[in-house]
């Protein structure tokens, strides 16, 4: 197998900014003011999660779409213990101090609903990583590795759409009004894609270096496309 430099790195800042998107961001609905849209709700997880997308994008064009897969697996693995360990700590009696009590309520207030965006998360994010790295690597073939951006962004724009459809409905149906989970699961697509868009030349560059650094340029021609691997 060939060794990479910079692979175990990336899947580390992987699976961090994976965790925060979820655990910081994710319950919370923020605003923001646009021209001709007015104000617009959106989950404050989005200062994270596109950034994951950027990842998927790296791994399967720089090292191929099971480097991918092997990612989406160890980040699954890190939120499903993630899930595990909030409900072990929540379930912990606290000590009876006035300090503590208040606490326990921050930690449920923050921490309660966890168990349920984690399970969003696990089948929402594997769901559209894996179908943003099958259509990124898929157009890699198709393009003979020629324009980049337009396999950045569709796959982007499959496994966003992907994503946002299946989360927002798992994760907050019950808890949030119906036309607000899909004003925010709109919004979250739109800002989304949208921060791929911004964020092409920036791939660009990444892409570029670590091609020349690893000197690796993948194409899964004969790669077998099943999710349910972490071979290499």
């Amino acid at each position: 197998m060939v060794k990479h430099k910079y692979y175990d790195l990336l899947l580390a800042a992987f699976i961090a900014a994976l965790l925060c998107s979820n655990l910081i961001g994710a319950g919370k609905v923020a605003v923001i003011d646009l021209p001709y849209l007015g104000t617009v709700s959106y989950g404050a997880g989005i200062l994270f999660f596109p950034i994951t997308y950027l990842f998927g994008d790296i791994f399967t064009e720089v090292y191929g779409y099971k480097y991918d897969r092997r990612a989406v697996w160890a980040g699954f693995s890190a939120l499903a213990f993630a899930a595990f360990m909030s409900v072990v700590v929540l379930s912990l009696k606290p000590d009876s101090s006035s300090y503590m009590s208040h606490y326990q309520d921050g930690l449920e207030t923050v921490f309660g609903n966890t168990w349920r965006i984690i399970l969003a998360s696990l089948i929402a994010f594997s769901c559209g990583s894996f179908a943003n790295s099958y259509v990124l690597a898929k157009m890699k073939l198709a393009t003979h590795g020629r324009y980049l951006w337009t396999r950045t962004i569709g796959s982007t724009l499959v496994g966003e759409l992907v994503d946002s459809s299946i989360f927002y409905v798992i994760a907050f149906y019950g808890i949030w009004a119906v036309d607000q989970i899909i004003a925010v699961a709109v919004a979250q697509y739109l800002l989304k894609s949208g921060w791929e868009v911004v964020m092409t030349p920036v791939t660009y560059k990444i892409v570029a270096w670590l091609k020349k650094v690893e000197h690796e340029d993948y194409f899964d021609w004969k790669t077998n496309f099943t999710p349910f691997s972490i071979k290499l």
